[in-house]
């Protein structure tokens, strides 16, 4: 919304700079040009006419924007874009600025024919790189010189620098650079705009001297031109224009401290008129001395990073119309900036925009003094309170924007009743209640109604029906439980954008391919909508119907054709069939969700085409077959979920070769077999990978040191999250886009969505791999989960696995490891989860603060490991024995008594008939005296009362019998 504001300015200032330049022609040639009228009817000179064709001759036409000229008419000063003078015939003007298409090819040399040309124009063309021709320095007579947007690259040719007379330079909007200073500038004297914009003039370190050398210069533009930020203070204070009234030194990286002492010494002598310090790397306050600047109207300085409040000097700016200071670090309270800023101020501001701030307090009642206000904008910041319905005094206001603020309480039709001039309402992000009437009529007529997360349910806002022209509706989480009504589709020819999303509407949407123009944007997700997809506009920038019950099959989708589709999700319905295969409709598609459905078949080989795709997730259907081969062209990959499918076959190689942007890979719960493939290492940027529950065989690949991604910490900034534009792409919004996924965390399994990108985690668990876990695993010290579990892995835990000091989550359990746990994981202070049962591991559990602090069933079912938590110590020369239920003395005293007394009836009765049996068979003899033996060790052990003989005595006296 502000750049159009500012885009508005530039092309109203440049006409008026245009009929200036014209008035000044008449004056100095005595109506030599007269536009439009013929005084004396006087052909072109021959030569010039030759020129001419010759020109036309070396460009490219496609578009025949000169296809007036010659085509029978040998008068070429009726010919388009061509001004003559009416006395003597030469030709004074070439405007060749296209109004559609535009010229290409190369500028001919015969130009230098046109002697008395002093307006040149090739404006918004396509040179397709090439350089600025050298001889157009030679038009000694050029007063306006504009190739801005012409597809110039190369240097910037210094030769410009012999055009004396020039008084307007317009070079911006190409690939120009600067080879080493701007000293050739100085020579045109009577320069009055200049404007090199969007060009490179990093080495230009005289930047400074140059433009105070303009004594006449009115206009100066060096936008995103990546200026030096180097200033000597002497240059500073030597003598600048006193003409100066424009300043754009936007998008570059200056510091306060350089650009604010010679623009207060630039402006002590000259008359700013607009200054746009925005898109820097402004630091500290903002300078009191602003104040002193009494013919300024526009003052941009957003995007710094200022702090403090509003200086109370800025109330002295009479003319100040428009103040822009949102995306800094602003603070203090509200009130009293408006209190800064009363003064002289009142009458003049009508533009006051401070969104993205850390600005608090509340909406102070002296707002409204700002009777002259079109544009009051304090989005995102840390307002509070309630909104009086004293703002409705503001009767000029065209925007209100206060979202993303903590604003409570309840707006009401008084709060509208004098706002008739309102076109954009913005209150979305606040904790407020609309409250109006069925019938309310409200006196403006809106373009732009944000009122996400407004509580206006449940039923259908009605007042919405009186706004029969708006090209943007949020009304999102409004607690709305209605259907949406027939009148609505029909409401408005103008719509643009929908968000409806968050709501509990019901119901069938009806035909949708006609109900919106431009490149529309549709967010219908987390409703109770159900039944087919209807047909959608062909050229949908975004659909989001994700959370609803739609049900049936994707063809509707077919008809979007365009090319401007960016955001499919359509997860969580109810949705099935087999996805057509007419994805190659949207080869600007960035994020594709179907996850959560009921869809079949192969995923169709027309996914390849889509070379944009950042976010791929068809998790949780029933996709069968393998993965095809063209999805290797989709190399722009970052997130790719296809867990929880009936996928097979084995892991395709390119994956790891061609999708080396991968973030995220899950094929978690499908069935694939084989190996895992070694050029699976090539993912360097990857920092999730779940290949869970599948059927894979072969060994762990020992390159899997080269995911380097992990050996960092995660990085939120830097993953899963994408931005798509929403909406036009021209008016459009920049919305963010935050898949989820579903990791098993700590046993249990989680849904994540924004914090994704902090987890670095390897799940390999349950399949069939075998072999030893690779040593080079513990040189990814960023993993925060590594899980191998139940698989056949053998030999020992690596060493070095204590590197991984990030390390919240290890699950080894399962599998047929041995050995010792390795000392270093004592190093492990960040783990929370851990579970190695169901091993053959051995000897002394590790001392530390983390191991001892788990249960002992984390170490279960490994027979040889002791100490704590599994026993109370480990002994050299005792083996561990197994845990025992302690009894007291006196119980384990009678226990005996009875015990002896049940032993002397057996014993009588069963004597007979063994003793018949031992004199019989000499092995019985040996099995007996071996159950004595034990007996009575268990005996000895319960009673306390272990005699000093040695051990099987009995064994000796069965072998002497």
């Amino acid at each position: 919304m502000i750049i159009m504001r500012m885009l508005l300015l530039k092309p109203l200032l440049f006409a008026a700079l245009f009929f200036t330049f014209l008035l000044e022609e008449y004056l100095i040639l005595g109506s030599d040009v007269l536009v439009g009228e013929e005084v004396n009817v006087t052909r072109c000179r021959n030569n010039e006419r030759q020129a001419l064709l010759s020109f036309k001759q070396s460009l490219v036409d496609d578009s025949g924007i000169l296809s007036s000229w010659e085509n029978g008419n040998k008068d070429c000063c009726k010919w388009e874009g061509v001004v003559c003078s009416n006395r003597t015939g030469h030709v004074l003007m070439l405007n060749l600025q296209p109004t559609d298409g535009y010229l290409g090819g190369m500028i001919s040399p015969s130009l230098l024919e046109l002697s008395h040309l002093n307006y040149l124009d090739l404006s918004f063309n396509n040179f397709n790189g090439s350089n600025i021709p050298e001889f157009i320095g030679s038009l000694r007579n050029l007063r306006y010189l504009d190739l801005s947007n012409a597809g110039f690259n190369g240097p910037i040719p210094y030769q410009l620098g012999n055009l004396s007379r020039l008084q307007s330079l317009d070079l911006h909007g190409n690939g120009l650079y600067s080879r080493s200073n701007l000293d050739w500038l100085s020579h045109l004297l009577a320069l009055k705009n200049l404007d090199l914009s969007l060009n490179d003039l990093s080495k230009a370190s005289d930047w400074v001297q140059v433009v105070n050398k303009l004594p006449v210069l009115e206009s100066l533009s060096l936008q995103s031109c990546n200026l030096p930020d180097s200033i000597s203070p002497s240059l500073s204070l030597i003598n600048s224009s006193t003409a100066l009234t424009n300043l754009e030194l936007s998008g570059n990286n200056l510091t306060s401290s350089v650009i604010f002492p010679w623009l207060f010494n630039v402006s002590s002598k000259s008359k700013l008129v607009y200054i746009d310090l925005s898109l820097n790397q402004l630091k500290g306050s903002i300078p009191e001395a602003f104040g002193n600047m009494n013919a300024l109207k526009q003052l941009s300085l957003f995007n710094n990073q200022l702090e403090g409040g509003i200086p109370k000097s800025f109330g002295n700016m009479c003319s100040l119309k428009s103040l822009l200071l949102h995306h800094n670090s602003l603070s203090g309270d509200f009130t009293e900036y408006v209190q800064n800023l009363s003064g002289c101020m009142e009458h003049s501001l009508t533009i006051l925009v401070f969104d993205n701030n850390q600005i608090t307090g509340s909406i102070p009642n002296e707002i409204v003094r700002f009777s002259s206000l079109i544009d009051l904008s304090v989005g995102i910041n840390r307002l509070n309170g309630t909104i009086s319905a004293i703002i409705g005094h503001l009767s000029q206001l065209q925007i209100l924007d206060l979202h993303g603020n903590s604003l409570k309480g309840v707006i009401s039709e008084t709060h509208f009743s004098n706002l008739s001039n309102l076109q954009t309402l913005d209150l979305s992000y606040n904790s407020l209640s609309l409250e109006f009437r069925n019938n309310w009529i409200p006196p403006f007529r809106l373009s732009f109604i944000r009122l996400g997360s407004c509580k206006s349910g449940p039923g259908f806002p009605q007042w919405i029906q009186s706004q029969n022209n708006f090209a943007e509706l949020d009304i999102s989480a409004a607690g709305i439980s209605d259907p949406i009504p027939l009148w609505f589709w029909d409401l408005s020819p103008s719509l643009r954008d929908l968000n409806l999303s968050y709501n509990q509407i019901s119901g069938i949407l009806p035909d949708l391919s006609l109900k919106f123009v431009g490149f529309p944007g549709l967010d219908l997700r987390s409703n109770l909508l159900e039944g087919p997809l209807p047909l959608f506009p062909s050229n949908l920038t975004s659909l989001n119907l994700s959370k609803n019950k739609f049900s049936g099959s994707l063809s509707s989708l077919c008809t979007i054709k365009g090319e401007a589709l960016q955001l499919l999700d359509l997860s969580e319905n109810l949705l099935s069939g087999r996805v057509p295969d007419c994805l190659q409709q949207w080869p600007n598609l960035q994020i594709f969700n179907l996850a959560d459905n009921n869809f079949s078949g192969q995923i169709p080989s027309s996914t390849g085409s889509l070379i944009s795709l950042l976010m791929f997730n068809f998790h949780n259907n029933s996709f069968s077959g393998e993965l095809p081969s063209s999805l290797n062209d989709c190399t722009e990959l970052e997130f790719m979920n296809l867990s929880d499918n009936r996928l097979s076959g084995e892991i395709p190689a390119w994956i790891g070769q061609s999708l080396t942007s991968l973030v995220f890979l899950s094929l978690k719960a499908n069935q694939f077999s084989g190996s895992i493939p070694y050029h699976l290492c090539g993912l360097e940027n990857i920092q999730i990978l779940d290949l869970s529950r599948n059927k894979l065989s072969g060994t762990i690949p020992l390159c899997i040191n080269k995911f380097t991604s992990m050996i960092q910490n995660g990085n939120l900034s830097t993953t899963i999250q994408q931005n798509y534009v929403y909406g036009d792409p021209q008016f459009g919004a920049i919305g963010p886009y935050i898949d989820k996924a579903l990791l098993v965390w700590k046993g249990r399994e989680y849904e994540y969505t924004k914090n994704l990108g902090l987890l670095i985690v390897i799940d390999l668990s349950s399949n069939e791999l075998s072999g030893e876990i690779p040593g080079d695993i513990a040189s990814l010290s960023g993993l925060v989960a590594l899980n191998l579990s139940r698989n056949t892995l053998t030999g020992v835990i690596p060493q070095k696995i204590g590197q991984l000091r990030q390390l919240e989550a290890l699950d080894l359990s399962r599998n047929r490891l041995s050995g010792e746990i390795p000392s270093s994981m004592a190093d492990l202070t960040f783990l929370s989860h851990l579970d190695m049962s169901y091993n053959n591991l051995t000897g002394e559990i590790p001392l530390s603060t983390q191991l001892q602090n788990f249960d002992a069933s984390a170490f279960s079912n490994n027979l040889g490991l002791c100490g704590p938590p599994v026993s109370s110590s480990c002994s050299a020369t005792e083996a561990p024995q197994p845990q025992r239920t302690i009894i007291s003395q006196e119980e384990e005293d009678e226990f005996g008594k009875w015990f002896l007394a049940g032993m002397g009836v057996g014993f009588f009765v069963c004597f007979c008939g063994l003793c018949c049996a031992l004199l019989l068979k000499r092995t019985w003899r040996i099995a007996y005296f071996h159950l004595l033996d034990n007996l009575m060790d268990w005996l000895d052990f319960r009673l306390g009362a272990r005699k000093q003989q040695p051990k099987g005595k009995f064994s000796k006296t069965a072998r002497a019998t």
